[in-house]
């Protein structure tokens, strides 16, 4: 078995963009009276979908909401993140991203996003930074009924690259992801594949207990001890 694909989280692992998530389900939170908890975006939102989250949310305070008016709420949301993005400069990027990605085209690896965010948000940021031409394929909120951390993203995203380039013949097992939240590990393993931890939303010793290698950026990632482990065919179970 060898490493084929490398398989990018969004938010927090691309944009640090935490900060203005948070206030921005806070205010929405706010514009439907209901007051916001300390600490409730990192546990009931962080690493998951807008849908996942809202939902949860309103959940949480015995709301019920109908579909369409769900869709209302993360539209709303949307709209002024997608403000921030178009009148935000520089966009926060983490750092060392562009050198790592160019380091992994050159290890002819193919790439791709698995991410609770809209897909129109990721293009915006993507065609902003230049890094759009390198992904192969974008797996987005939007695309899916189930959010992290169940696999139905990742298991999505091997699918489309073996559409794209169906001569990978590509499985899960060869498939690197790269996430920064519990629930966003969880969804990689129970799709089949190693993860490498980001510690931009969590401290490193925290995520050691989840992930396979937990760097502080992204090119601190030791690629030959990466590759020697895919080498010795060592891989996680495939879920049943």
């Amino acid at each position: 078995m060898s490493l084929k694909a490398v398989l990018f989280d969004f938010n927090g692992v691309i944009i640090n963009d935490e900060r203005i998530h948070a206030k921005l389900i806070e205010e929405l939170l706010i514009a439907e009276n209901l007051r916001p908890k300390r600490d409730e975006f990192r546990q009931m939102c962080l690493g998951r979908s807008d849908r996942a989250c809202i939902r949860d949310l309103l959940t949480s305070r015995g709301r019920v909401v109908s579909e369409s008016y769900l869709k209302q709420l993360i539209e709303r949301k949307a709209k002024s993140y997608q403000q921030y993005l178009e009148t935000t400069e520089p966009l926060p990027i983490y750092p060392g991203l562009a050198e790592f990605i160019a380091k992994l085209r050159d290890m002819q690896l193919v790439l791709g996003i698995v991410s609770g965010a809209l897909r129109r948000e990721i293009e915006i940021v993507l065609n902003r930074i230049n890094l759009a031409e390198h992904f192969a394929v974008i797996v987005a909120g939007d695309d899916l009924t189930n959010s992290k951390p169940q696999p139905d993203g990742y298991l999505l995203a091997v699918e489309r690259l073996n559409l794209v380039y169906p001569e990978l013949q590509l499985k899960a097992q060869e498939c690197l992801a790269i996430e920064d939240t519990f629930v966003g590990i969880e969804a990689a393993k129970k799709a089949g594949m190693q993860v490498v931890g980001v510690s931009n939303s969590y401290p490193m010793h925290m995520l050691q207990r989840h992930a396979n290698w937990v760097v502080d950026y992204l090119l601190d990632l030791e690629w030959e001890r990466v590759q020697q482990v895919y080498q010795r065919a060592v891989s996680q179970p495939n879920p049943e």
